[in-house]
């Protein structure tokens, strides 16, 4: 044989006694190589990196500088929001209205220990309070009961005589209410009273401030967590370090990305929770798969170029695939456009690129700086490498009992996932705080001193074509349409500009509106003024229901039976109505979502394994993982079981959370999927064995498969001490799905399925199978 030159992608495997193309894609056995047979995409890209490892490196610093900058240039978050529904467009049409909606306004509850509410010094501290917050240019009004008539004194003064409510309303939307809190909450302080503040924007400033805690908690614990696995997986420093680097620089980028992008597109507060969550997990994942077989590829007596040539070839090719099959399910989201989930999406895919990205440049460019030295700071329980151990046995024995294997453990995951029959949708309310928090407190204190203010709300926002609501005739409408709301089943009253008293009939309602409205009495004309905003008309409707209650739920749904009100129609809001509209929103949008999303896996999968058959056992294995994580969701966080343990509230499931893990976790299930089949595929076509191909593949791939698993599980679970139930549940909810697909599907079912199929496998179009043939010198299997 002649000699090869120098610069040469061929070698010779020391010990194996095969000739290799180290150009062609291992894990594909040269299906992107050049027609002729040069080096493929990923071998070329491993030669540039190591010949350019400085330009790469210096690369990387400057975009972690722009990051940081991005960063300290800070975003304008907002709160997970869907336009285009009832609820919204019911809240537009009342904005006008100060009785509209209570999303701007602050619930103030004053209280002394000794003091009581009639005494002047009460008062005065209360008026002094409020004087305060009344200048603030974020304030729009305050409503309270000091000096006010003794009908509407009455329902702001608790019956304990040491309580006195106000109502604080603010400017601008939701986002500037929220800003502008901390400053209000400030001027209220007093010396003397306890002042404690509730209502959304409150429960907003303390779920942005949670996040934002939940979040450093958890990166503070993954991080540490992750270290230990991967010191374990590896036994040396050098090499474990590798992964948390491409891991920080993902997380730092993407969120810095997501910062960037909420300055033109809504992005909700915890969108950095799924950013940082997702990239993580899945740069640790990637840069787990390249050491690892870069280790492999140097223990066999490679240079680092051809070990470097080699791990791209094949780790690099599968992470490829795996980063795209995870970025086409977070893909799925975009079918809810013009929703919080479609962002938190886009901010999915950006950080997930990024993890790509920087594992198959800077950790290469590491990696070929490095070169043996990936193997420093060796650890004292280092274990010797080596065939067989427990993944022999295992896979020896899965491929001996493969029916012992797969019907136990597919029973044991359509048992985890019965409970997911029982789901019940609900937006996440004010429950969803820790108890301590200040505005869960003054929500109960309100509900147990002020019921009636505390109650259920449902707006109904009352449009008409033009001109005043309160004509005669359209008052007449107005009073009928609001004695028929006030006799539904859970209605404990009404507001409106046609319920000022209790003894006002039909006729008394439309001789008022036809009176000037200077005649009227100044508490007639503020009441008028708070329900009338241009030509809407403004109720608000009272239940004693819980707001995420099925009681609520068909209050909502029978109000909008019947819309008509004189020549006028109504739209109905609220937070039930928003519940109810968003479970709506994601039933409509999640087929198209989820057909896209398996559609498209199929292909990238298609691609990358040539065989029509392991496509759609992959979709089948990952709905099976995804079916026991949702079931023990439901289990644990809406039914209550482990609720002391994990320290939260029982109660409905958000809306987004089943389609955001459906979305994730699909994509981060083909990891091992791609990670498992791709190496069994190298066998397969080198042997021809599917049994033999399946086996080694399991003994090759489960340890690595597992501590993956691992560490994902690790860095998942950090964000279930999160004090938030959405992100305690999206961390437990993954941290499961992974920890099952790895151990019962991956590792068991996948290859007892396999081994059963048998060359069944790898069946696919004819001219794929022939192209292959002639690409490996063998002959088209039938």
């Amino acid at each position: 044989m002649k000699p090869l030159p120098k610069r040469s992608l061929r070698h010779q495997f020391p010990g194996d006694g095969r000739d290799v193309r180290t150009g062609a894609c291992m894990a594909g056995q040269g299906d992107d190589s050049p027609a002729g047979g040069g080096p493929s995409l990923f071998a070329r890209l491993a030669v540039g990196v190591f010949r350019h490892r400085g330009p790469v490196l210096v690369g990387a610093l400057l975009l972690l500088a722009a990051a940081v900058w991005a960063l300290l240039r800070g975003g304008n978050l907002t709160t997970g929001t869907i336009e285009g529904i009832e609820s919204a467009r019911a809240e537009a049409l009342a904005r006008g209205a100060a009785a509209g909606s209570n999303d701007q306004t602050l619930a103030v509850i004053f209280h002394h220990d000794d003091w009581r509410t009639d005494e002047p010094r009460f008062a005065q501290a209360v008026t002094s309070a409020l004087a305060r917050v009344e200048r603030l240019p974020e304030v729009a009004s305050v409503v309270s009961p000091i000096g006010a008539p003794e009908a509407f004194r009455a329902r702001f003064v608790a019956r304990t005589g040491h309580d006195l409510l106000a109502l604080v309303r603010l400017k601008g939307g939701e986002s500037e209410a929220t800003a502008a809190f901390p400053a209000v909450r400030a001027a209220l302080e007093d010396p003397d009273l306890r002042t404690t503040l509730t209502g959304k924007v409150a429960f907003l400033a303390a779920l942005n401030e949670l996040l934002a805690h939940d979040l450093l908690r958890a990166e503070l614990l993954s991080f540490p967590l992750a270290l230990v696995v991967l010191l374990w997986v590896f036994r040396t420093v050098v090499a474990a370090m590798l992964p948390l680097v491409v891991g920080g620089l993902a997380v730092l980028c993407g969120v810095a990305g997501v910062m960037l992008l909420s300055h033109v597109t809504n992005m909700a507060q915890y969108t950095l929770n799924v950013v940082s969550l997702i990239g993580l997990g899945v740069a640790i994942d990637y840069s787990l798969f390249i050491v690892s077989r870069f280790r492999s590829e140097l223990a066999l007596g490679l240079s680092t170029e051809h070990a470097l040539t080699r791990t791209l070839d094949t780790a690099g090719r599968a992470v490829a695939f795996s980063g795209l099959a995870v970025t086409v399910g977070l893909g799925g989201l975009l079918f809810f456009r013009g929703s919080y989930l479609s962002a938190m999406g886009l901010g999915g895919a950006l950080v997930v690129a990024f993890a790509v990205l920087f594992a198959l440049t800077v950790l290469p460019a590491l990696l070929a700086w490095l070169g043996p030295r990936v193997d420093r700071g060796r650890l004292p329980f280092a274990r010797k490498e080596g065939r067989g151990g427990a993944w022999h046995a295992l896979a020896t024995w899965v491929m001996r009992h493969p029916w012992w294997v797969l019907l136990p453990t597919l029973a044991l995951l359509l048992a985890m996932g019965l409970p997911f029959r029982r789901l019940q949708l609900a937006a996440t309310d004010i429950t969803a705080l820790p108890e301590g928090t200040e505005a869960r407190q003054g929500a109960e204190t309100l509900a147990r001193l002020f019921p009636r203010e505390a109650a259920t709300r449902v707006l109904v926002a009352v449009e008409f074509p033009g001109g005043s609501p309160l004509t005669p005739e359209r008052a007449g409408a107005l009073y009928d349409a609001s004695r028929r709301v006030a006799s539904m089943p859970g209605v404990v009253g009404v507001e409106s500009a046609v319920d000022l008293g209790p003894g006002m009939d039909r006729a008394t309602v439309q001789r008022m509106a036809a009176a000037p409205p200077q005649l009227l009495p100044p508490e007639l004309q503020a009441a008028r003024a708070a329900y009338v905003t241009g030509n809407v008309a403004v109720m608000q409707v009272l239940t004693s229901s819980a707001p995420s209650s099925v009681e609520a739920r068909d209050l909502v749904r029978a109000l909008r039976e019947d819309r008509a009100v004189g020549d006028g129609r109504w739209w109905v809001g609220g937070q039930t109505a928003t519940d109810v509209d968003a479970a709506a929103f994601v039933k409509h949008h999640t087929p198209a979502a989820v057909g896209f999303v398996m559609g498209m896996t199929c292909i990238v999968l298609f691609v990358l394994l040539r065989s029509v058959v392991l496509p759609l056992k992959a979709l089948l294995m990952n709905l099976l993982s995804l079916a026991g994580s949702f079931g023990a969701l439901v289990w644990i966080f809406q039914e209550g079981h482990l609720h002391r343990l994990l320290r939260f509230e029982p109660g409905p499931i958000e809306p987004s959370l089943p389609i955001l893990l459906f979305c994730a976790l699909f994509g981060l299930s083909m990891d091992y999927e791609v990670l498992l089949l791709s190496r069994i595929r190298e066998e397969y076509l080198r042997t021809g064995d599917n049994t033999h191909a399946v086996a080694e593949g399991l003994e090759r791939t489960g340890g690595l498969i597992t501590s993956a698993a691992a560490i994902m599980v690790a860095v998942f679970a950090a964000f279930t001490l999160a004090s938030v139930v959405v992100v305690k549940a999206m961390g437990l909810g993954m941290a499961i799905a992974v920890a099952l697909d790895a151990t019962l599907v991956r590792v068991l079912i996948v290859p007892a399925m396999m081994r059963l199929m048998g060359d069944f496998n790898w069946w696919g179009p004819g001219h794929w199978r022939r192209s292959h043939a002639r690409a490996q010198g063998t002959e088209v299997r039938p």
